[in-house]
């Protein structure tokens, strides 16, 4: 369901306590979303999808930086510790 997954992403975002009313409208539109049969009209589906997809990216703007598990950082470190290795090279020989 796309409520449970919304759910999941603003836990994980970290956002709910930062943006609690953006944070309900976007649980509210997935459970639109959800609640919405599949022979409804499609545009109804395309303009509630739309308007959550637009809230979720505020709301991941909005969220903390993650301390750990990035992947981003994870280079950063490898980089960091090949460049002392070289400066540890370079000084030793």
């Amino acid at each position: 369901m796309i409520a449970d997954e919304v759910g999941e992403e603003l836990d994980k975002l970290g956002v709910t306590s930062i943006s609690p009313g953006l944070s309900a409208v976007a649980v509210k539109l997935a459970k639109a979303l959800d609640a919405l049969e599949s022979g409804d009209a499609p545009t109804s589906q395309a303009t509630v999808a739309d308007k959550l997809a637009t809230i979720l990216a505020r709301l991941r703007a909005l969220a903390p930086v993650q301390e750990e598990g990035d992947g981003v950082d994870d280079i950063a470190r490898q980089r960091e510790k090949r460049r002392e290795e070289l400066k540890q090279r370079q000084q030793s020989g």
